[in-house]
Order: C-alpha cells, then structure tokens, then sequence
C-alpha cells in the first residue's frame, strides 16, 4: 500500500489499480489541492474541507462514495462506518475496513475521543490508525494520542494539524506519543510485514 496525503485530512491509499480516497477536499474549500481518480472515496462529515468527492472523479469515472454509519461491501472491500460528535453540530463517521491486508481505522474529523460501544466492539485488530490532531475543529494532541493508543494499533498517522488548527499540534502530538525524532515523508509504502513487532509508531506524512 502506497500512502500520500494531499492536504487537511485528504489521503490516497493505493495497491494495484484499487485507489481509495479519504476526506478529499472540495472545491468550496479555502484550501487548494490537487485531485486524482479514486475507486472509493470515504467522507466522514459534511464540510467543505472533507466532503470533495467530485475532486478524486477522473476521466469519466466516478468513485463509489462512501459517507455516513453504516456497512458497505465495494470490490470485495468491507468498509463499516460509525457515527461520532463532529464540530458544533456536524455527525462525524469513523471508517474501519481491510485493504492490501491491513486493517485500517480512519477517525475522519472526530471533536470528541468518544467512540460507540457499537464501534468499539466491531473494531478488532488496527494496523494502521489515522487521527486528527489539530484541537480546533477536532481533536487536540493530548486527546487523539490517548485516544488512538486506545485501539492499540502498530502504526499512527495524525492529520489536520496544519495553519488552521492550533499552533504546535503536531510538536505537541509528537512529544505525547515520545516520537519527537520522527522525520516527516512525502509518502508512505508499507506492507503488512512491514508492521511486525510495531507497537504505536507513529508516521508523518506531509
């Protein structure tokens, strides 16, 4: 799996021709990036910075769009969504589903570190977690850390800690996860093997 991210909360995850696409930013954003052809892409809220589904369309071809709690089954991949409090008063959806082997959990914009006893009961094993970090309009450093190592997953990616979040959130995250000499990477390729005998490491990606 090859992972990039391009922006906020936006990800592209990678193997083979199967392309998934996580919170792309829309076109109404103030925040400008670049879009690709995606097979799926995951929205967890309805805001302009998560919700630009039309941004990973590409060449004619429109990627199954995936937002709200619920079960789906696309090209073999079984994604379930929960809902969580999201800013003021938007629902937030955390994903968790396998791809290229790797069982994902993505908490999209969560304000609050409260899960469903739903969600935590159908989340199992986590390999790789993504959490926002920010502390404005989702989580702050202290509460995605406890939070994500909760899960016990082998490896953590924090999102949304950029210009609009709180100053040092990601410097903050790093001293709370002890991760301090991480240096951050245009882009992620692992395998599951990569993750044996990882516990909480956590990843960069600018």
């Amino acid at each position: 799996m090859i992972i990039t991210h391009h922006g906020k909360e936006f990800f592209k995850l990678q193997t083979g021709d199967m392309v998934l696409a996580l919170n792309p930013i829309s076109k109404d954003s103030k925040f400008k990036t670049n879009g690709f052809g995606a097979n799926i892409a995951l929205v967890s809220v309805n805001m302009p910075d998560y919700n630009g589904a039309e941004l990973v369309e590409y060449a004619g071809k429109v990627p199954f769009v995936v937002k709200g709690p619920g079960e789906y089954e696309i090209s073999d991949i079984m994604i379930q969504g929960f809902a969580t409090k999201g800013y003021e008063d938007h629902i937030n959806s955390i994903y968790y589903f396998e791809f290229d082997g790797m069982k994902i959990l993505y908490l999209g914009a969560m304000y609050l570190p409260e899960i469903p006893l739903e969600a935590r009961q159908a989340i199992g094993d986590v390999d790789v977690l993504f959490v926002p970090i920010g502390g404005k309009t989702v989580l702050d450093a202290a509460a995605a850390h406890k939070l994500a190592v909760s899960f016990g997953p082998k490896l953590i990616i924090p999102m949304d800690f950029g210009s609009d979040q709180e100053s040092g959130a990601l410097k903050d995250f790093l001293k709370e996860s002890g991760s301090e000499k991480v240096s951050p990477v245009d882009k992620l390729t692992i395998k599951l093997k990569d993750l044996a005998g990882k516990e909480g490491d956590v990843a960069v990606i600018e």
